[in-house]
């Protein structure tokens, strides 16, 4: 990301330098960003799920940021369900945005659909592939980031004299399906008789749905649970909040972005161990700052994993004892040297 800004902050500076010569090709800086417009069409979980939409729109913005741009270039709407995604889709389409983002497989068909009828109009989408050449898509290796705080839940419950963690997962698909499958098989390289607790809400959106499937858990002998789950993971940290408010010592893991601010409860202690740090922000800010240079990956499928930090744990992890983060740094490392693999499949399908 610093690399990015340095550069990006080159070609601005270029910019505002053939400006101020006054050239006749170039307007001034503030002239030109008003002519880029960028926006976001949420999934149902909406712009403020702390975590999947939120955290593609926190790459929309500080590339907005990083230009200056006004704030009627760059904007969101929600979808409440999704027979919105294509009329909020072509809305943005019929105004020309000179990009429009999608968080979320959820959107393959109202894309696919949409390039078809703007084949001018560029578009992003996160978590899926779109065969089209006006559609850039980018995926992520969440297996791989799965599988790292697997190894911190089991270590994590090693340490607390615990057998049993859990899994929730939003809607039981592929792609949630290698969250699950990752995490299991973290915890299974650290402890292969350790117990992992499966359940699926069957939404992104209710909040309620997953903190009761948290109090089920939880009542099972749960002592983390890992959500991959968007809006309804936050039941799962309101749950895991409000017991450690009352001394039980459980732990939550966030996704998506670090969710340790969201599970604070007291002071600043927080009910979230770690996150699965998956960097939509990231894929939302470079096909921004690709596509305002003149170099929209079109067509192309871009990948975020491991090997490039497009998944992982946050830098700092204050409920992680540094024992269990060098930890966790090795086998990082053996995952990326091929001594352990990331499975993309859960065990209860893989037979």
């Amino acid at each position: 990301m610093k690399k990015l800004l340095l550069v990006f902050a080159s070609f601005l500076f270029v910019f505002a330098l053939a400006a101020c010569n006054g050239t006749e090709e170039e307007a001034t800086l503030e002239e030109f960003n008003s002519y880029f417009q960028i926006g976001l069409v949420t999934d149902t979980g909406g712009i403020d799920d702390k975590s999947f939409n939120q955290g593609t729109w926190e790459g929309v913005e500080l590339f907005a940021e990083t230009l200056m741009l006004p704030e009627s270039a760059y904007r969101y709407v929600q979808s409440s369900s999704d027979a919105d995604y294509i009329p909020n889709i072509s809305a943005f389409s019929d105004e020309k945005l000179d990009l429009i983002v999608m968080p979320g497989f959820l959107f393959e068909d109202a894309l696919i659909e949409s390039a078809a009828n703007y084949p001018a109009q560029k578009y992003l989408i996160i978590d899926m592939v779109v065969d089209a050449p006006n559609v850039a898509s980018a995926v992520f290796a969440e297996n791989e980031g799965s599988f790292l705080v697997g190894v911190a839940a089991a270590l994590k419950a090693q340490e607390a004299g615990e057998d049993t963690v859990g899994f929730i997962g939003g809607m039981d698909f592929d792609l949630i399906q290698k969250f699950e499958a990752g995490f299991e098989a973290g915890v299974w390289a650290v402890d292969p008789t350790m117990t992992v607790l499966v359940d699926y809400a069957e939404s992104f959106s209710d909040a309620a749905a997953g903190q009761a499937l948290a109090v089920k858990q939880y009542g099972e002998g749960a002592y983390i649970i890992f959500h991959a789950a968007g809006g309804t993971g936050n039941g799962v940290i309101n749950e895991a909040k409000s017991r450690r408010a009352n001394d039980e010592d459980v732990w939550v893991i966030g996704v998506d972005k670090d969710q340790y601010e969201d599970g604070i409860y007291e002071g600043e202690m927080s009910a979230v161990l770690t996150s699965m740090m998956k960097r939509v922000d990231v894929a939302a800010y470079d096909v921004a700052v690709a596509t305002y240079k003149g170099e929209f990956p079109g067509g192309e499928i871009l990948v975020f994993d491991l090997s490039n930090d497009g998944v992982g744990l946050p830098l700092v992890n204050p409920n992680l004892s540094q024992a269990i983060v060098d930890q966790v740094a090795t086998y990082k490392a053996g995952l990326l040297a091929g001594t352990y693999t990331a499975p993309t499949v859960p065990s209860r399908l893989d037979e």
